[in-house]
């Protein structure tokens, strides 16, 4: 793998089920997911949930066309950032955007679809969940110039759009570019999962003995990169395509091993400078027992802290991989906390690891990875790190 020049993140923002206090709902045991029974026919779901406010100003009629509550939750979280302040000299056509999502805006369809079903005169407004619309959407609303695009891998779809972001400045394409994931919930995906039988009848315990599926969660995180230096910059991505099943995992951990360590070597680090690794971590059998192995061929004996962070947020799919590159951001920044791992027993055949159970940071920390591994072994890996 070749090595990459390093960007900086100048800012950015996060909502989801984790509110406001993202350090207090990643370490303690507060529940962070909510029950929904509006979601699976004739039963309730944990979820995760974002409660907060989202955008509800009234859209120019150039984005009004993809008006949907995943477009809105992208504007809520934008607000959120001060890209003007980081942006101003930039030429807008040295601005470009990549998002990441698997849903886009396919709730806000889903009540016109049922009443097409019972009369094929009404009509359905299919632009609003265009993968695409996402990215196009955003770079409307800002009156950006340069490229933009959506990535929709499944689950590794916004880890995704990192690396693409960072080959963007790297190759002199861009000066700025706008990355992240959005993702919200939708019947689609829920009943999907649920007649895969991957959903948790519970909180779900990544690496857990009694590990019976994922709950599902939402987010919008996005992050501007720029080829200054910031307190915590991107400093290298591997990605990887293992094809070894539609939904399986590869079960050696082939994809994900090749995905870390060309993480690795385009950061030109060494495994034993990663203080801090979140896990994929979704806690069906065969993703938690194919990603130790991996971490296993990466890390050795080296004892890096590791945790999954779903059993808080639940899997936010397209956005799943942003979301959790914040959680290592946010830990980076502040060096006070790590984000403890699930509290219940660990399955005797991965308890080799060095789980987080102790969430105050004993020493400083230089390096977190972040992995996100998807349908059809769609694989990435995100290393950021302390300038």
């Amino acid at each position: 793998m070749r090595p990459v020049k390093p960007v900086g993140i100048a800012c950015s923002a996060s909502l989801s089920s984790l509110g406001k206090n993202i350090k207090q709902a990643l370490t303690t045991d507060q529940m962070m997911l909510t029950s929904r029974d509006d979601l699976l026919i004739d039963q309730s779901v944990l979820v995760g949930a974002y409660q907060g406010e989202v955008f509800s100003g009234q859209l120019a009629p150039a984005v009004a066309y993809i008006d949907s509550r995943n477009f809105r939750l992208a504007l809520t979280a934008l607000e959120q950032m001060n890209l003007a302040e980081h942006t101003a000299h930039v030429s807008k056509t040295r601005l470009a955007i990549v998002m990441g999502t698997s849903t886009s805006g396919i709730a806000d369809n889903e009540p016109a679809l049922k009443q097409r079903f019972d009369n094929p005169n009404v009509k359905v407004s299919y632009k609003k969940q265009e993968m695409g619309c996402l990215a196009r959407g955003l770079q409307t609303y800002l009156g950006w110039q340069g490229i933009a695009y959506t990535i929709s891998t499944a689950c590794s779809s916004s880890g995704k759009a990192f690396a693409a972001g960072q080959r963007l400045i790297n190759a002199g394409l861009a000066d700025a570019v706008l990355v992240g994931g959005v993702d919200t919930l939708c019947q689609l995906t829920l009943n999907g999962f649920n007649s895969l039988e991957s959903l948790s009848k519970t909180q779900c315990t990544p690496c857990g003995t009694h590990r019976d599926g994922i709950n599902i969660g939402e987010s919008a995180s996005l992050f501007l990169l720029t080829k200054e230096q910031a307190p915590v910059m991107l400093m290298g991505c591997g990605e990887s395509m293992d094809a070894w099943h539609i939904s399986a995992p590869h079960p050696e951990g082939a994809g994900a091993q090749s995905a870390m360590q060309r993480a690795l070597d385009s950061a030109q680090l060494q495994a034993s400078s990663i203080d801090y690794l979140n896990l994929h971590g979704t806690a069906t059998p065969q993703n938690d027992a194919m990603e130790i192995k991996a971490v296993r061929q990466v890390f050795g004996s080296n004892g890096v802290n590791i945790s999954s962070t779903k059993h808080k947020t639940g899997h936010c799919l397209g956005a799943a991989g942003a979301l959790e590159a914040y959680i290592c951001h946010q830990i980076l920044l502040e060096q006070t906390w790590l984000p403890l791992h699930q509290t219940g027993e660990i399955d005797c055949e991965l308890l080799d690891q060095s789980y987080v159970k102790d969430a105050v940071l004993k020493q400083p920390i230089h390096y977190a990875m972040s992995n996100s591994f998807a349908f059809g072994g769609s694989n990435v890996s995100l290393i950021f790190g302390t300038s």
